[in-house]
């Protein structure tokens, strides 16, 4: 069973921490792309969760861990936020006290998605695709494929049967749905927001023309419980030329943060190995408050 979304209630007040993870056990034949879509999770994210494992042939009864904990990113829970460092969309919807998250392919290297304050400005259903001059180059170089001028909507449509538009500039940057079996959780579009059939079927009938979108960057996420205590969500860091791939450094902490980090030395080895695995789940440091008694001593 395919799930639609990801949903969450709201969060409680002065937390960022939702979710639980699901533990799945692999059968026979499966492997990590088919659990990702059945449990509506990325490729990439799903990796990251569980280092060690074989893609593509893991043995039957490995123990996999469904990355469905997570921290919010730091900002206002309105409309469609993407943060294209976890390669998720989020669409709050704070009337009905939900928050839906879903995997999203992102701009790859070259044709990077761009960070954006915008709306959605149009809505397609059965749209067509009308190449760029530039993309129509780049098949007959590399694939030695002849795009036409204009790709009309069905099968051959790699925008899928959805689309959401973006009032971006003059580019022209969407979100929409695809054609193929394979690309979600990844940096694989030619700079718009790519969904699986089934989740833009269902963004497209929740969003209204005029709502909200906010694209940010956010590899590191880092949330402070009531309870006082402290998580990180690492992300690998997106590479902006071939020759950074996989080498890229993550963003130095936030003020709040770094103070925490110097209040306990064991605190900043925590979060420095945190930071190493970017395992993209939630990894609790330790507590504020224990933070703040070891620095009076």
């Amino acid at each position: 069973m395919t799930l639609h979304a990801n949903q969450y209630d709201w969060p409680e007040e002065n937390t960022r921490l939702i979710g639980e993870n699901t533990i799945h056990v692999i059968k026979q034949g499966e492997h990590l792309e088919l659990i990702a879509k059945q449990y509506n999770v990325g490729f990439l994210a799903l990796l990251s969760a569980n280092p060690g494992i074989d893609p593509y042939l893991p043995d039957a009864g490995t123990f996999v861990t469904i990355p469905q904990k997570l921290i919010l990113p730091d900002v206002d829970y309105e409309g469609v936020v993407i943060n294209l460092a976890e390669l998720r969309l989020y669409y709050f919807e704070p009337e009905i006290g939900k928050v839906n998250v879903f995997p999203i392919g992102i701009g790859r290297i070259g044709r990077d998605t761009p960070i954006m304050k915008t709306k959605i400005s149009q809505k397609r259903e059965n749209p067509t695709w009308t190449p760029p001059e530039s993309i129509r180059k780049e098949y007959l170089e590399t694939k030695n494929i002849v795009l036409p001028e204009v790709v009309l909507a069905g099968p051959e449509n790699p925008l899928g049967t959805h689309a959401l538009r973006l009032a971006y500039g003059t580019g022209t940057y969407l979100i929409h749905g695809t054609n193929k079996d394979f690309g979600i959780g990844l940096r694989v579009s030619s700079g718009c927001i790519r969904m699986r059939p089934e989740d833009i079927v269902w963004l497209f009938d929740e969003v209204k023309v005029g709502d909200k979108v906010r694209v940010i960057n956010e590899p590191v996420k880092t949330s402070y419980e009531p309870d006082g205590a402290v998580y990180v969500e690492a992300h690998r860091p997106l590479s902006l030329d071939e020759t950074q791939a996989g080498t890229r450094m993550l963003t130095l902490p936030d003020t709040r943060t770094s103070l925490w980090l110097k209040s306990n030395q064991m605190n900043e080895s925590r979060y420095r190995a945190a930071l190493a695995v970017q395992s993209g789940m939630p990894i609790e440091l330790g507590s504020e408050a224990a933070s703040e008694d070891a620095a009076e001593l």
